[in-house]
């Protein structure tokens, strides 16, 4: 518990050390997320906060390790980089839409190479079918959710939390250790982006925790529980990035819009026009993720049977909830 609590201070002290000189670095180069019609902030305000996010969480997991990491750990943090450094070209020269997605490829490669994927009791190529769409749909709905001051390094947070208590209880040295950097990492950037921001993480960082964080979610395991049900544990941990990239998708989709557009129809923005402050808006985001991860917790000591009764009424409750917000909106409100 102790080398766990030593990777979370160092990694947010790193992280709160760094913000600084990455933000006049930030502005030295130019990289500044200018506001417009379709942005929420209406200063220009750095980028690249991610790359303390990531100089952070690493460093302080190599250090966990004492510069003999295990060939997992060495995969994950390599995957993460190419990630990472996919996210930080993105950011300093906006990249085509597939060769994001060639770079995250990649990343998962480098994760299958060193064993790291879901490991379901079906056939291996479904297990990689699986493990490509789980990396590629977390990744990008985190990516997504990065639309609101505070809220994606908030919502990663608590994900990262949850992981961590599950790790712990089930002996995973290698997801604990990279979960308490990744908490850590987050905490510390919070301190700078929380409504009003003062940088923002830009896609290096966004790309870096959605990928790293649906790595993680992939190898927990439970040893005492069925895979039929404990497979459900890492949705429901992410199951607000979840909800929100598949509302804004059905409602793109729906108004014949590309869901690759930028837009104010996410959940953050929605809560906003219902009256919401941006600062009461993440708070009340990060509490559903938390709750959500409440429910995955359950999941973990469910029965099949009670596993799947809570697993349908979530669902149903995501379904209307989707509907719901969908109704409340005219074409002009969500352009």
């Amino acid at each position: 518990m102790r080398a766990f609590l030593a990777v979370f201070l160092i990694a947010l002290t790193l992280t709160l050390g760094s913000i600084p000189w990455v933000r006049r670095a930030a502005l030295a180069l130019g990289l500044v997320d200018v506001p417009s019609q379709r942005k929420a902030h209406r200063t220009p305000t750095p980028l690249l906060g991610g790359t303390a996010i990531f100089f952070g969480a690493i460093v302080g997991v190599l250090l966990f390790y004492g510069g003999n990491p295990q060939p997992t750990v060495i995969g994950t943090v390599l995957a993460a980089t190419v990630v990472a450094l996919t996210g930080l070209i993105d950011d300093y020269h906006p990249l085509p839409a597939w060769l994001k997605l060639l770079g995250q490829v990649l990343g998962i490669l480098i994760l299958a190479y060193f064993g790291i994927r879901v490991r379901l009791p079906v056939p291996d190529v479904v297990n990689y079918a699986i493990t490509l769409l789980w990396l590629l749909g977390i990744t990008n709905a985190i990516n997504f959710l990065d639309n609101m001051d505070g809220l994606t390094a908030g919502v990663a947070a608590v994900i990262a939390a949850f992981i961590l208590l599950l790790a712990l209880s089930n002996g995973q040295f290698l997801v604990g250790a990279l979960s308490a950097g990744l908490l850590g990492a987050c905490l510390g950037f919070l301190r700078y982006n929380f409504p009003p921001a003062k940088i923002f993480m830009g896609d290096v960082g966004s790309l870096f925790l959605g990928f790293l964080l649906a790595a993680m979610g992939i190898q927990l395991r439970f040893p005492d529980n069925s895979n039929f049900v404990t497979w459900m544990v890492p949705v429901f941990l992410f199951g607000l990035p979840i909800f929100d990239m598949v509302l804004v998708v059905f409602s793109r989709l729906r108004r014949r819009i590309s869901p690759n557009t930028a837009g104010k129809d996410h959940t953050s923005h929605r809560l906003v026009k219902l009256g919401f402050s941006p600062r009461e808006t993440v708070l009340i985001l990060y509490l559903f993720s938390g709750i959500l991860g409440m429910m995955a917790l359950f999941i973990t000591q469910a029965t099949i049977i009670e596993g799947y009764i809570v697993a349908g009424f979530a669902a149903l409750l995501g379904i209307m909830a989707v509907i719901w917000l969908e109704r409340k909106w005219k074409e002009s409100d969500i352009s």
